[in-house]
């Protein structure tokens, strides 16, 4: 792509992250829904409910409380030697306008190296460098669970703008994450067949992964929405919140906790 620029940092020590505190969620639930083949959860699967968890993502607090827990304290982070991380802007058609990117690799891996793929997508007002809560991609990839490495696994955040990563008149978020950014990290290691593409997002970007998921599931293997803005008509869109989310959206099921649920609650 005409007038790509990219900034290699090697894999250093772990630091801590700087940044803004993570957000709160909405009065969102836990649900579930089959999208075209993909498996959607919703504030869900294995990695997206650690990086929640542990202040990664936003939604700690909602899922403290979902779990019965009223003051959770909150442990260090800690980190493996961070892998490999690839900064850069590339010339993209189908936004008509340069947008930047990172990609980072997992601890003891660089670009080059056949890893599977992490796509996270910014809210509403965000951009590539603020996608997660205080914390780089690099970082999130290198993060520790209970003193144990992720699975290894390569994370690219990228500007989508604001219009919902749909098509628009002169701006397509959604074509530019699955025909420049996908195949540009894919030229890098990252996606390449055999290892799997996934799409995660937060609010605005939670729509756009389930949105991505639907519309293409010949290439995403997996979606994580985090509280993200759904609704099944313009009237919902527009109308105030009242009361859970599975009252106003029918189609959509509500799902088997994906972890045991404590028996006190919050005030």
């Amino acid at each position: 792509m005409e007038g790509d620029t990219a900034e290699r940092v090697r894999g250093s020590a772990p630091a801590n992250p700087t940044g803004p505190p993570a957000q709160r969620f909405s009065r969102r639930r836990l649900l579930t829904a089959g999208v075209a083949g993909a498996a959607i959860l919703v504030v869900g699967g294995a990695t997206a409910v650690e990086l929640v968890s542990h202040g990664v993502l936003p939604g700690r607090q909602s899922l403290d409380r979902l779990e019965g827990g009223c003051s959770v304290a909150a442990p260090d982070f800690q980190f493996s030697s961070l892998g490999e991380s690839v900064s850069g802007t590339f010339s993209s058609k189908a936004r008509e306008r340069t947008v930047g990117y990172t990609l980072a690799f997992p601890p003891g891996h660089i670009a080059g190296d056949s890893v599977p793929l992490v796509v996270m997508l910014h809210g509403f007002g965000g951009n590539h460098t603020d996608a997660l809560a205080g914390m780089t991609p690099a970082q999130a990839v290198a993060l520790l669970i209970d003193g144990k490495p992720m699975a290894p696994m390569a994370m690219v955040t990228v500007d989508g703008g604001g219009g919902y990563w749909n098509p628009h008149p002169g701006d397509d978020p959604m074509a530019m994450v699955v025909d420049e950014l996908v195949p540009l990290c894919q030229s890098m290691g990252a996606g390449r067949a055999p290892a799997s593409v996934g799409v995660m997002g937060i609010s605005m970007g939670g729509y756009g992964a389930l949105l991505i998921g639907e519309k293409y599931p010949e290439l995403v293997h997996a979606v994580s929405a985090i509280s993200p803005a759904v609704w099944t008509t313009y009237d919902q869109a527009g109308a105030p919140m009242q009361g859970p989310l599975h009252r106003r959206l029918p189609s959509l099921r509500p799902m088997s906790s994906p972890m045991p649920l404590r028996s006190s609650t919050c005030r």
